[in-house]
């Protein structure tokens, strides 16, 4: 049985995790056959996901780089997906060292990987909760050891809530989180959206995933931010948000809008 209590039974690898799937899409090795099945067949209908997926990833290590210079010193990472270097810690104490991350997944391979690569130091943490239960995840013990909420905090919701249907309250879910943050909070947010090119091969992919995807416009991502102030240049394409080398090729395809808020 695993820290957070879970058994290696419990691991479903019948069908695709999103985490494992874009694990396999940025190259990495901690997938199985039938999440690079979907990666391949994602890739086939989005001819432009491996470089979406890469231009998520620079844009979290942007973000991240932002807020830490804006003086935050804790990060609370919703969706965590499997570690790849640079993973958020490593990226954020490039900037300030004694930056203190809480990483979170609901998949127990990410978990149990994160938590043998990362471990339980002082100023990083691994939980093993779901989004789709805030409370559970603000209460976990994890992450209050490592997270003080009397404190400036950036939350990370990076390419995950795509995954939760608008029946199970994506806002209401943000709110509830939002409204655990104190002033001088940031929240830092992907999201996947069909308002580039006709995404719905790619939503046939997730459909026989462990989640299903649940693409949003501009606007429907944009009321996220509720209570949020965005920095400019506001909800982008996650490449052209503050780059910091030329946009690739096809970026204009890219189907992921990012940004930045800062609460009060």
């Amino acid at each position: 049985m695993g820290q957070d209590g879970f058994r290696a039974g419990e691991i479903d690898t019948s069908k695709p995790h999103p985490a494992r799937v874009y694990d396999y899409l940025l190259g990495g090795k901690d997938n199985y056959a039938v999440d690079r099945e979907a990666g391949e067949a994602l890739a086939a209908a989005a001819p432009e996901a491996r470089i979406g997926v890469r231009a998520n990833r620079a844009f979290l290590q942007r973000a991240v780089r932002h807020v830490v210079a804006a003086g935050v010193r804790q990060i609370l990472d919703i969706g965590t997906g499997l570690p790849t270097p640079p993973n958020v810690h490593d990226t954020a104490r490039t900037i300030a060292p004694d930056v203190r991350v809480a990483y979170v997944d609901n998949d127990p391979i990410v978990s149990a990987h994160a938590d043998a690569l990362l471990g339980h130091s002082g100023a990083t943490g691994v939980a093993l909760a779901d989004l789709r239960d805030p409370q559970a995840v603000l209460d976990h013990p994890e992450v209050r050891r490592v997270i003080d909420f009397d404190r400036p905090v950036a939350l990370l919701l990076v390419a995950v809530l795509h995954f939760l249907t608008d029946a199970e309250d994506p806002g209401g879910i943000v709110a509830t989180l939002r409204d655990a943050l104190p002033d001088g909070s940031y929240l830092v947010l992907t999201h996947a959206t069909d308002d580039f090119a006709d995404r719905s091969a790619a939503r046939a992919v997730y459909s026989k995933a462990t989640a299903t995807l649940n693409l949003r416009s501009r606007p429907e991502i944009e009321r996220f931010f509720t209570g949020f102030d965005l920095i400019e240049p506001g909800l982008s394409q996650v490449p052209f948000w503050h780059p910091d080398t030329p946009p690739p090729p096809g970026s204009d395809e890219i189907g992921f809008y990012g940004g930045v808020g800062r609460k009060g």
